[in-house]
């Protein structure tokens, strides 16, 4: 957004901030309710609207505590169809719970995935459905107050820290830069692999944690392609000439980046953040596929957006094309991987313990 526009809309981002400082004052002054709950409570969040990295760092501490036997994952289900408090099962649908909660089913059958807009509600229905439930991760809960998590998570992109970003709309922040010192956590995300001490300490300075905020830097790591259908072993092609990347997310230039190096030419079809697929989408897709001029072409999308795209209206279309996703998980660099998780199973452990 330009200068011009992001002075002309400062009155708004100004009265935003505003009532969400109010709401949060509320909450502090304890006017509102905040619910604590007996077992460890994680939230992953960010200031931002979308694009910082959370359903890959909910799945990488899925993956750190998955030793745990009676773990939950419980967001919104931002996108769906459908009302209420829902916990997943292997028939869910993206307009059932959202694309991201179908990724979390798909990926951890084991875990229980549920959705509610409500999250005091859906935790309390949690663990009434599973008296046995030991840890919930909260997506997307940085601003959802009527929860008290024990342990806070904040994401922010390396390309686009809140600290050099507005409230909405003059930029894509929820709430003032001050509502960072809610967080236990702050985490870096999509920082380039190789990351010099000279960028960290800037960035430091710039962030300006308090005393009790621990500070930690994430890096992406691409896996290789994977064909869209299940269960067929079609290797992604050594050389490609043409590139057709489709996405759906708030932020696809890391990928962008990454593909570019994968073939001679990328071509880009970008959609909003959660863009609900229907036919006409699918067609243009394959329009510009088709009109590609090589042989040698593929189409790639994220994982999250495969969700979307294999609905049962959609995925025949794509039967017998050469359609792949790229799976992405997150790493920490140097020493901050040892401090990070440490900084988890500490809570985890202490919080079992204390009750």
């Amino acid at each position: 957004m330009g200068k011009f526009y992001q002075v002309l809309l400062a009155p708004l981002s100004f009265l935003f901030g505003l009532f969400m400082q109010i709401r949060n004052c509320l909450f502090d002054l304890k006017i509102l309710p905040s619910k604590s709950f007996e077992i460890p409570v994680l939230s992953v969040g960010n200031l931002s609207y979308g694009g910082t990295g959370k359903t890959p760092m909910v799945e990488y501490l899925v993956m750190l505590l998955k030793p745990s036997p009676a773990l939950s994952i419980l967001s919104r289900g931002y996108g769906r169809e459908s009302k209420g408090f829902i916990v997943a099962n292997k028939r869910s649908n993206v307009k059932y719970i959202g694309d991201e909660s179908l990724q979390y089913q798909k990926k951890f059958p084991e875990v229980r995935v549920a959705v509610d807009e409500q999250r005091k509600r859906g935790i309390t229905l949690l663990l009434q459905k599973f008296p046995d439930l030991e840890v919930v991760l909260l997506d997307d809960a940085f601003q959802h107050r009527y929860v008290k998590p024990g342990l806070s998570i904040l994401l922010t992109d390396y390309h686009q820290l809140y600290s050099e970003d507005y409230v909405l709309p003059s930029g894509t922040l929820r709430e003032f830069r001050r509502g960072a010192g809610r967080a236990d956590i702050l985490v870096v995300t999509k920082t380039p692999k190789v990351f010099s001490p000279i960028s960290r300490r800037r960035i430091l300075e710039e962030l300006h944690p308090a005393s009790h905020q621990v500070v930690c830097f994430s890096y992406i790591k691409y896996s290789e392609p994977i064909h869209f259908q299940e269960g067929t072993e079609v290797p992604f092609p050594e050389k490609v000439t043409n590139c057709l990347l489709i996405t759906g997310i708030a932020n696809p230039y890391p990928l962008q980046e990454h593909m570019e190096r994968k073939c001679s030419e990328l071509v880009t079809m970008s959609f909003p953040d959660h863009h609900p697929y229907n036919e006409k989408d699918v067609e243009m897709i394959l329009k510009k596929f088709n009109d590609l001029p090589t042989q040698k072409k593929v189409m790639v999308t994220t994982e999250k957006d495969l969700m979307r795209l294999k609905s049962p209206e959609l995925c025949t279309k794509f039967r017998n094309m050469p359609l792949f996703y790229v799976p992405i998980e997150i790493d920490f660099h140097g020493k901050d991987k040892e401090i990070f998780d440490k900084k988890i199973i500490n809570y985890v452990e202490k919080s079992k313990r204390n009750h």
